[in-house]
């Protein structure tokens, strides 16, 4: 049997891509999704469940299908997308359900992936210039956000050293840019607005988006155990990207910076959650040196990756919107799959898996 792997957060942005990544891959028998809604992308022969934001009826999914392997993408890292209370069920308890599925005794799991976030290094003027996957963050957390993060970094610790035989592989990434994301900061960078403190102009870290599923597909297929920071070489200053893009700032006071931006945030103007200010004052930076070490190639550094979304937005501009997105119906999935009705092209030379791509 080829590999039977379970994708959570099918219906996010990562989940559904990270599925499409691995429906090309010959050696993965069975593509299974977890979603509180339907696909916003189109999927050829993944399973998609329908389940709750905190993952209740995991165990019983993870001993039916004996799936091998569980790639954990549905992470809150924007706190726009969710409520406090939102935040910690899905981060914290959905977390703590998927590794008890994984751990209970009927459980066919040898390798959990965690998509984790450069948030847990947090931000302030005392950081290195380079955190590695070892160095601990020097401020305290300050937002509940990066408090759900630390909460299930460590849940997972946990459950590697009482499990031993499950290679466990948490990839912390940078903020990502790309044509198709919508991050705080894409938003205003595309609206041409974007948020900038007075007196301070940081130097960020970006991971190209295509980069983000290449990683994960590379730490499934390569079945890497231990904790990496994904991200492009380089840094930028913040100002700099603004000039790429051809977006103004829109100054915020250091003193007071949330209660000044919280009636923009109110009028649509303007997405500036808590995790974005001490970030915009002090930047960060991560080693990735463990991650290439293990075989991974980046195809965008940080300047590429800004690069690559100044052209797109560009090109967006000249052209106008984007057409409609995908919308999935499952009787139309359905009919296309299985019908015989459906005249079905003799399959041409198999696709090289990720593995012989040498991602």
């Amino acid at each position: 049997m080829g590999r039977r792997i379970l994708v959570t957060g099918i219906d996010t942005f990562w989940g559904g891509r990270m599925a499409q990544a691995l429906e090309q891959d010959p050696e993965v028998e069975l593509v299974l999704g977890l979603g509180r809604t339907p696909p916003r992308v189109r999927l050829e022969r993944a399973e998609v469940v329908r389940t709750d934001q905190a993952y209740t009826l995991l165990s019983r999914i993870v001993r039916a299908t004996q799936v091998d392997t569980v790639v954990h993408t549905f992470l809150v890292v924007d706190s726009t997308k969710a409520s406090g209370r939102a935040l910690h069920e899905i981060n914290v308890i959905g977390t703590l359900n998927l590794l008890a599925a994984c751990s209970q005794p009927e459980a066919a799991v040898r390798q959990v992936v965690v998509k984790s976030s450069t948030l847990v290094y947090g931000a302030s003027p005392r950081d290195p210039a380079w955190f590695d996957e070892d160095h601990p963050r020097v401020a305290q957390a300050a937002t509940r956000l990066e408090r759900s993060l630390l909460e299930v970094e460590g849940l997972v610790r946990d459950f590697a050293e009482d499990n031993p035989d499950i290679v466990v592989s948490v990839l912390r990434f940078a903020n990502v840019l790309g044509p198709n994301i919508t991050t705080p900061l894409s938003t205003g960078l595309a609206r041409r607005l974007a948020p900038v403190i007075s007196g301070f102009d940081p130097l960020l870290q970006f991971v190209e988006e295509h980069d983000v599923v290449r990683a994960l597909a590379h730490a499934t297929t390569e079945r890497l155990p231990g904790t990496y920071n994904v991200a492009g070489a380089g840094k930028v200053p913040w100002r700099e990207v603004l000039a790429s893009c051809g977006a103004l700032p829109l100054r915020l006071p250091p003193l007071g910076t949330q209660l000044a931006a919280a009636p923009l945030v109110r009028l649509g103007v303007l997405e500036f959650p808590p995790e974005l200010d001490a970030l915009l004052r002090y930047g960060r930076g991560v080693d990735t040196r463990r991650f290439e070490a293990a075989g991974f190639r980046y195809a965008a550094t940080t300047a590429g990756a800004v690069e690559r979304f100044a052209r797109a937005l560009r090109l967006r501009r000249s052209v106008g919107q984007e057409p409609p997105g995908y919308t999935y119906e499952q009787d139309v999935e359905e009919f296309f799959r299985r019908s015989p009705a459906v005249i079905r092209r003799p399959e041409g030379p198999p696709r090289r898996t990720a593995r012989s791509q040498q991602i």
